[in-house]
């Protein structure tokens, strides 16, 4: 598996299992209508945030936030959510724990609530924070993927960010 590709692994477990749980009425009804473009852009800027936090200098994968069906609804509702996975690698493995340590000091001073911070369901057990913004729009999901010095892959972070679920316009 590529570089590029493991944040889209990453994130579509990630969406499998958050689904729409932050909502406790599953009536599309209720969602505000957003336009899908702006979610998307708003989405990126809250990843942008979560690498500032991480202070680390090294290469991003490039795609950007897109647009999911939100599980919880059906189909014909037209719910979506708008996902954003990235990696960040060619980073020491030193600093990559150092930027996870800064993100689970600075989350919580930075308007995110950590729900999970331990390891991953991974047969490696990779170091996982997960956090929910407190306004309730965005969650992250955030793996610290080490390998071994022998590996020829390269260690990295693996991020998703994803919105609420909401309607399109």
């Amino acid at each position: 598996m590529n570089k590029k590709s493991i944040p889209w692994v990453v994130s579509l477990s990630f969406l499998i299992v958050s689904g729409c749980s932050s909502m406790d009425e599953k009536n599309s009804g209720d969602l505000a209508p957003r336009n899908s473009g702006t979610m998307q852009t708003q989405t990126e800027k809250k990843s942008s945030e979560l690498l500032d936090i991480m202070d680390l200098q090294g290469k991003v994968t490039e795609p950007g936030a897109i647009v999911a069906p939100c599980s919880d609804y059906p189909s014909e509702d037209g719910v979506i959510r708008a996902p954003h996975p990235w990696s960040l690698y060619d980073v020491p493995v030193e600093r990559m724990r150092e930027g996870m340590d800064r993100l689970r000091e600075k989350l919580p001073k930075s308007g995110w609530r950590i729900t999970k911070d331990g390891t991953d369901s991974s047969r490696s057990k990779s170091p996982q924070i997960i956090a929910d913004s407190t306004d309730g729009k965005y969650s992250a999901d955030i793996r610290f993927w080490e390998e071994p010095e022998s590996s020829d892959e390269e260690s990295m972070i693996v991020v998703t960010v994803v919105s609420s679920c909401f309607r399109s316009r």
